[in-house]
């Protein structure tokens, strides 16, 4: 079974205000992710957020072991997540992943990998919850390519390029170039 996680506990600092919940093409990025996940996972859980209003019957779970860890935070919560309800990895994307390949269940296939420059685009063994857990205690740099070299992920070559959505502009950008 997989667990669909959506990462969206970051600050939004660059962007101005809540990024999850800014519109695209009437529906905001965080339904957007959800919708997404949901047609490839068993269960989608959103980590970062106590609540939204698009959540529905979608969980929140808080980032682990603290807000402020980055998208590691997330990623912990969401395999602490999968690990005690049983499922086997877990899909991570962004808040602002609303236009990820087709493809992307068949892309990352077998984990621990992730999709081509934006390694919070992955597939990750419910097992590595330990290893996120132990670099989040340490001292070291926490980040997403610590995390995806530490336990051997792959770096899944793709044409596509999804969207980084941190500024005001980029959403305009997105919505032009996507027709949304």
């Amino acid at each position: 079974m997989i667990l669909g996680v959506v990462l969206a506990g970051g600050q939004s600092s660059r962007f101005g205000s809540d990024k999850a919940l800014a519109t695209l093409g009437g529906r905001s990025l965080l339904s957007r992710s959800i919708g997404t996940l949901n047609a490839w996972c068993d269960e989608v859980v959103i980590a970062g957020r106590e609540s939204g209003p698009e959540t529905g019957t979608t969980r929140c779970i808080s980032d682990w072991p603290a807000p402020g860890m980055g998208p590691l935070g997330g990623i912990a919560a969401g395999l602490r997540h999968a690990n005690e309800n049983r499922f086997d990895s877990v899909l991570t994307c962004s808040v602002d992943s609303f236009d990820l390949p087709a493809d992307l269940p068949g892309l990352l296939a077998n984990p621990p990998c992730f999709l081509g420059d934006q390694p919070v685009i992955g597939h990750w063994p419910a097992n590595a919850a330990s290893v996120v857990e132990t670099i989040l205690a340490s001292d070291s740099k926490h980040s997403m390519r610590e995390f995806a070299e530490a336990i051997g992920a792959t770096n899944v070559k793709s044409g596509a390029k999804p969207a980084n959505i941190n500024t005001p502009a980029d959403l305009a950008a997105a919505e032009k170039r996507n027709g949304i």
